[in-house]
């Protein structure tokens, strides 16, 4: 064997074990994150849930598709099918209590609840710098009641029996606006993502704009998720200063979700694990988030607690469902990064 070719084996064996430890510690921030839940599924919030929602679309394909290419690689995945068939149970008792606690959010947002909802990405793209906004808007980005209807809309939930994929002119100009941060930019993918999702193929129907003609609803994800990018690392470059977990979290798991591969860092998946409770498997412990997401979405607190849900064990309900489903979303991308279908597209 020549040197070359020995040192090209030597290579890709170190890529595998890097790989394979990487995957085992996200297997093990899975496990905590999943035990807590089973503790505490009848008292997270609807935003809480989802998390976990999306979190068990995620494991079911790991387990579809894991490569059974070694031992390791078996117990790797009998550790996932084993969360998976937690996640059924405590998903089940988590549903049943939303719908008895808070009947018409639940309602409202009854379809993102099954795991078949939630589409995961088969190609990878990255995000574009040139599109990151030159400045940021200074009037009111986004409304929170504004958003749930439209989210609504495309759901069919608005109603009993609605016609899914209503797109109004409100929704659509406060959905496409540019400018917007935090969680007014997340949201706004998330509108889009859901729409797709749903198979709302002419979300953009009825826009006039000359500006926007040449727009696509891919081409929009890629403005929303260059942006979130540019915020990730400005978060990272201010040390997280103040409360920026939840939302630097939020922008990999959506992002990556919408298959933005490079929102799966290796380092950034180390800060992750490291805010995990090491005892309690939860995220955001003993953090005012309730104060966070008024600041950031700017909307009176009333509807801010609705989002947000600090247990009694003091973790936070959106940041742990949030967590979790991120954590997800690494574990298939380090399983895909072997599938030549699924490498980035150049």
């Amino acid at each position: 064997m020549c040197v070359a070719l020995l040192l090209l084996v030597a290579f890709s064996s170190g890529l595998h074990s890097s790989r394979q430890e990487l995957i085992d510690e996200v297997l093990e921030g899975l496990s905590k994150g999943v035990a807590f839940f089973e503790k505490q599924s009848e008292n997270m919030n609807l935003d809480g849930v989802v998390g976990y929602v999306i979190l068990q679309a995620q494991l079911q394909e790991a387990t579809r598709s894991w490569p059974h290419s070694d031992f390791v690689s078996l117990s790797q995945r009998s550790t996932a099918v084993t969360l998976v068939k937690k996640l059924d149970r405590s998903l089940t008792h988590a549903v049943r209590s939303l719908q008895d606690t808070d009947p018409e959010y639940y309602k409202e947002f009854e379809p993102i609840l099954e795991t078949s909802f939630w589409a995961l990405p088969r190609d990878w793209t990255y995000t574009d710098p040139s599109l990151v906004y030159s400045s940021l808007g200074r009037t009111k980005c986004f409304d929170e009641q504004l958003g749930d209807k439209c989210m609504t809309l495309l759901l069919g939930t608005w109603k009993d029996n609605g016609t899914p994929c209503i797109v109004t002119k409100s929704c659509r100009d406060t959905m496409t606006k540019f400018g917007c941060s935090y969680y007014s930019l997340s949201h706004q993918l998330l509108y889009f993502m859901i729409g797709t999702m749903k198979g709302c193929s002419r979300m953009l129907k009825g826009d006039m704009r000359l500006s926007r003609v040449n727009i696509t609803v891919e081409h929009y994800q890629r403005i929303f998720c260059s942006n979130m990018m540019k915020s990730n690392q400005q978060i990272i470059s201010n040390g997280f200063s103040g409360q920026t977990q939840d939302i630097f979290i939020e922008n990999i798991l959506l992002c990556g979700l919408a298959g933005f591969s490079d929102f799966y860092k290796a380092d950034w998946l180390q800060h992750i694990l490291l805010w995990q409770d090491k005892e309690l498997g939860c995220f955001g412990k003993y953090e005012d988030y309730s104060q966070m997401f008024e600041e950031f979405l700017d909307t009176p607190h009333k509807r801010v607690k609705r989002r947000e849900k600090t247990l009694q064990d003091g973790c936070s309900s959106h940041m742990t469902g949030v967590a979790v489903s991120a954590l997800g979303g690494y574990l298939n991308f380090y399983l895909s990064e072997q599938d030549i279908t699924k490498r980035p597209l150049t």
